[in-house]
């Protein structure tokens, strides 16, 4: 029996594969795994991570906001603010209240984590690493702040370096199955399709399994030629018709990088934009 899945975490499922379809098998740089939570694009990060629904963000978002104007100093109502901003996909207001709080709470680590993750969700991504490596200290590693670098570091088309965080990540918690999500997309997007098919099994092995996991999987069988088997696994969580027309695009688009003589499609996501 398939899971219950909300329309928008399907669409989350479904615009994340085809985002990532479109990187790897156009040959770009520009979808990665996320500073948040793996497999989903950067507007719904948050949203997605916490499984809350659109409309109890926006009830966060007026309670916290009514909060925040009246007391912006205030550290947890700040935050989660931000969070809900973030969720709600207004970015650089988030970006533009946490750099206040940052600069009020300079040594706050949580403060710098959710700062950091907020400038990857805007794009600014070298700023994000310089905030995320002040997030913790090599005495006092912290796996969420390691796995944010690893994923900026991807964003920017530093593969071998992201890599090396979220080894260091897993070395803290082994079989963690968001990181493992994110190396296995960092070997795709580096096209070491074998590791990131083995990395994101070892991912799914965990229960629950986050549909966007699977769905990363289905990306990297596909990407090796095996469509049925993608769209197998990718009809675990979507409709039969979404999960065929996502492995339909990827033949397509494999068909199209695999002949010179044809144009590379152009990189796109459907159904929404991020």
């Amino acid at each position: 029996m398939r899971p219950n899945m909300s329309r928008s975490a399907r669409f989350l499922a479904s615009a994340s594969l085809l985002a990532v379809i479109a990187a790897a098998a156009a040959g770009c740089q520009t979808i990665a795994p996320t500073a948040d939570m793996t497999g989903t694009l950067p507007s719904a990060t948050a949203a997605a991570a916490t499984g809350s629904s659109d409309a109890a963000w926006r009830r966060d978002l007026d309670v916290y906001g009514a909060q925040y104007h009246a007391d912006p100093t205030k550290v947890d109502v700040a935050l989660h603010y931000a969070q809900a901003l973030r969720a709600t996909a207004q970015r650089a207001q988030a970006v533009a209240v946490l750099e206040r709080l940052s600069m009020q709470n300079p040594n706050n680590k949580s403060v710098l984590g959710e700062y950091g993750r907020a400038l990857a969700d805007a794009g600014d991504y070298e700023q994000a690493l310089d905030v995320l490596g002040r997030a913790h200290s090599p005495d006092q590693p912290d796996w969420h702040i390691l796995s944010a670098q690893g994923a900026v570091l991807d964003q920017l088309g530093r593969h071998a370096e992201a890599q090396q965080y979220y080894q260091t990540a897993l070395k803290i918690v082994p079989n963690e199955p968001t990181v493992l999500s994110n190396l296995g997309l960092s070997y795709a997007l580096s096209k070491d399709l074998p590791n990131a098919e083995a990395t994101l099994r070892r991912a799914a092995e965990h229960r629950p399994v986050d549909p966007r996991v699977r769905q990363n999987l289905a990306l990297v069988i596909g990407l090796q030629g095996r469509f049925a088997e993608a769209e197998q696994i990718a009809g675990a969580d979507l409709p039969p018709d979404q999960a065929a027309a996502n492995v339909a695009y990827l033949r397509k688009m494999v068909a199209r990088n695999n002949d010179p003589h044809k144009p590379k499609p152009v990189a796109r996501v459907a159904g929404g934009t991020s």
